[in-house]
């Protein structure tokens, strides 16, 4: 549901060469930039499936590589102007579905489920099982 809504807000503003698959690179690059064997192993794909992807939104203008100040030998993956344009409407698409989501339940077990998801996130991102 949230990729469609996503994939829809980004359609109508244009974005067109956007698909779903293409939203997990928008999700791991986020404002700062990474490494493409590093986006691979947080988006749990192989450096081909993750490239492959890249590669895509790369000849569509949405990401750059730019040398890794850290490592001359390697590239960094950025999001271009165009790539940042694309994430904030899909931010913005996501933020509506949140409101629509919070008027359903109402605020309070929304605020709540919030707050539980991200407990959950940080214990599964530690290894925390409790």
């Amino acid at each position: 549901m949230v990729d469609e809504r996503v994939n829809a807000a980004l359609h109508r503003a244009g974005h067109t060469d956007i698909r779903p698959a293409h939203q997990i690179v928008f999700r791991l690059l986020g404002g700062g930039g990474a490494r493409l064997v590093d986006l691979a192993a947080r988006g749990l794909m192989t450096k081909q499936s993750m490239g492959y992807l890249v590669d895509h939104l790369e000849g569509a203008g949405y990401v750059e590589r730019v040398s890794d100040p850290l490592d001359g030998r390697a590239k960094i993956l950025q999001l271009t102007p165009l790539g940042r344009a694309a994430e904030g409407v899909a931010r913005a698409a996501i933020t509506e579905l949140q409101n629509d989501w919070a008027r359903e339940m109402g605020q309070g077990d929304f605020d709540l489920l919030i707050q539980l998801l991200r407990r959950l996130n940080a214990q599964l991102q530690t290894g925390d099982s409790r």
